[in-house]
C-alpha cells in the first residue's frame, strides 16, 4: 500500500513483460519465451470477457513463446489467449463427470452413475491450438517429409531450452487439463512440443501434441499436429499390461510422458513451409 492508494498490480507494464521474456538467435531464427506469474483479477476478467467463457483457474496470460525468422519476418507464436479461443464456446463437446463412488452408492438409480455439467462450453479446457502466425506466410499441408527423429536423437548440445504454462485447470477438482510448451534448441535444428493434456477422472484421457521442427540450415520448418484419447479405465489397463504396479498406478495417470504412447491415435496431420 502506498500512501497516494492501492499500487495498480493487475497488468504488468511492457518494460516487465521485456524483462521476462528471453530469446536465442541461432542462424537467423530468433526463440524467444516468456514467463511471468498467474494473471491478476484485471486481466483475468477482461480475457473472460473477450473470449467469452470462463477462463481456467490458472491463466498465465502474459505468458508465451515465440520462433522468429529474421530475414523474412515470419513469425509463429503460442499464447493463452489464442489457444482458449479454441475452446468450443457451446454445449456440443460437453464431457460429463463421474460421480465418486459414495455419492453414488447411495444413489443407485442416477443415470448409471453419470450427470450432466451444465455449463455453455467445453469446460475440459480441449483446444486444437497448432500456434498463432503473426507475420508471414501459412504452412501447407505436406505428408512427404515428417520430423526427421535420427536427427533429434543425436546427442548435439542443448544451446537453449525452456518450458512454459499457458493454462491450467484442475476441472472442479474432476481431473486436469493443462496447455504448455516446451522447446530445446541445437546447433542446426530445434523442436518445439506444445501440449494439451486432459485428464477427466473415471471418464476420458486426451493428449493433444503440436511439434513444430525447424533446420536452420534449409529454412524448412515442419509442423506435427497429432490427437489422442481413450477412456480412462482404459488407459489404466494399458498401464498394467505394460508392466506397472496398481500402487504407480495414480502417479502415472497424472503424467502425460507416461501414458502419451498408450493412447489409440485419433488425427494426424502434418505441414511445413520454406522460409528463404
Amino acid at each position: 500500500m502506498s500512501f497516494n492508494g492501492p499500487i495498480n498490480e493487475h497488468f504488468p507494464t511492457p518494460s516487465s513483460a521485456a524483462q521476462s521474456t528471453v530469446s536465442h538467435i541461432q542462424k537467423g531464427f530468433k526463440i524467444s519465451a516468456r514467463k511471468l506469474p498467474i494473471s491478476k483479477s484485471g486481466p483475468i476478467d477482461d480475457m473472460s470477457k473477450k473470449l467469452g467463457i470462463p477462463v481456467p483457474e490458472m491463466i498465465f496470460g502474459d505468458n508465451m513463446v515465440s520462433i522468429e525468422h529474421g530475414a523474412s519476418g515470419w513469425r509463429l507464436e503460442f499464447n493463452a489467449y489464442d489457444a482458449l479461443d479454441g475452446v468450443d464456446k457451446t454445449d456440443k463437446n460437453m464431457l460429463k463427470v463421474a460421480y465418486s463412488k459414495e455419492w453414488s452408492s447411495s444413489r443407485e438409480k442416477t443415470h448409471e452413475g453419470i450427470k450432466e455439467v451444465v455449463k455453455p462450453f467445453d469446460w475440459s479446457y480441449t483446444t486444437a491450438y497448432k500456434g498463432t502466425i503473426t507475420n508471414g506466410k501459412p504452412f501447407t499441408q505436406d505428408e512427404s517429409e515428417p520430423i526427421p527423429l535420427a536427427l533429434l536423437k543425436r546427442p548435439d548440445p542443448i544451446l537453449f531450452f525452456e518450458e512454459v504454462v499457458l493454462y491450467e485447470s484442475e476441472l472442479d477438482d474432476n481431473g486436469v487439463s493443462v496447455y504448455s510448451c516446451k522447446f530445446r534448441v541445437m546447433p542446426d535444428r530445434m523442436l518445439l512440443l506444445c501440449r494439451l493434456f486432459m485428464r477427466l477422472d473415471n471418464v476420458l484421457v486426451r493428449i493433444r501434441d503440436t511439434r513444430v521442427y525447424v533446420d536452420f540450415n534449409t529454412g524448412k520448418v515442419i509442423r506435427d499436429y497429432t490427437e489422442r484419447q481413450d477412456e480412462f479405465d482404459n488407459v489404466k489397463k494399458s498401464l498394467l499390461f505394460s508392466g506397472r504396479q496398481p500402487d504407480d498406478l495414480t502417479i502415472a495417470m497424472r503424467d502425460p510422458n507416461q501414458i502419451a504412447h498408450l493412447l489409440p491415435e485419433v488425427k494426424h496431420t502434418l505441414e511445413s513451409l520454406l522460409l528463404p
